[in-house]
């Protein structure tokens, strides 16, 4: 099957109380952006990879690619003011046919095992979005007043998210509404039923400096003794 990959990459840095961009912190010496186009490439060769960057970090990220000599085919295309828009920018690059893989350039330490499983899990279902369960006590807040939920009814959403490249071309064909966080929630008001399979624990979104700190652990795990 003909599939492709889309990393939305469209981080400030504000929670991070960092001036750098989270996709360009470092990872290992390298920039987190580039160990997730990495690992892409690393499971199909021939995947075509289209980076959502902001217009304003573009140049930066050229010169973060000499700078470490990162040669990796990818096509870099100007972000959107979300999220939305950067994915719906990014489909407008790639042909109708085939499967199209989202991810987020902030989640570097995804695996080919994931990446792979992701692609087959949508192929059977129609599209495929990795979920871990929740581990800890819930609590909801309304209002003045808060009580306890079910953690067993919740899991946290994880990337790449699979989906027919058409249909979600179609998904996107519509103005952004504030619960399009993700291209489930999207793929969804367009009529989808989502197919949840398990993800990964150490799938982290970098977002937060603790988060940073555990991605560097994780990856430093990984190395051979």
């Amino acid at each position: 099957m003909k599939r492709s990959v889309i990393i939305v990459a469209g981080g400030k840095g504000h929670r991070m109380n960092s001036g750098i961009p989270k996709q360009f912190l470092l990872l290992d010496e390298e920039p987190l952006l580039m160990h997730t186009i990495r690992v892409f490439s690393q499971t199909d060769p021939g995947l075509p990879i289209i980076v959502a960057l902001p217009p304003d970090q573009k140049q930066a990220w050229y010169q973060l690619c000499r700078d470490h000599a990162f040669n990796l085919p990818h096509r870099v295309t100007d972000g959107g003011e979300t999220r939305f828009h950067s994915v719906k920018n990014c489909l407008t690059l790639l042909p109708d046919e085939g499967w199209v893989a989202i991810h987020d350039g902030a989640r570097p330490l995804v695996t080919r095992e994931l990446i792979q499983r992701t692609f087959e899990e949508a192929l059977l279902h129609g599209n495929a979005v990795p979920v871990v369960p929740v581990s800890e006590s819930l609590r909801q807040v309304t209002g003045g007043t808060n009580r306890p939920v079910d953690r067993q009814e919740f899991y946290l959403v994880q990337t790449p998210q699979v989906f027919a490249t058409s249909f979600l071309k179609n998904a996107y064909d519509r103005d952004p509404l504030p619960e399009f966080t993700d291209d489930a929630t999207v793929a969804e008001a367009a009529g989808a039923t989502i197919h949840l399979f398990a993800g990964e624990r150490n799938n982290i979104k970098v977002t937060l400096p603790e988060e940073l700190l555990l991605a560097r652990m994780l990856f430093a795990g990984r190395r051979p003794h």
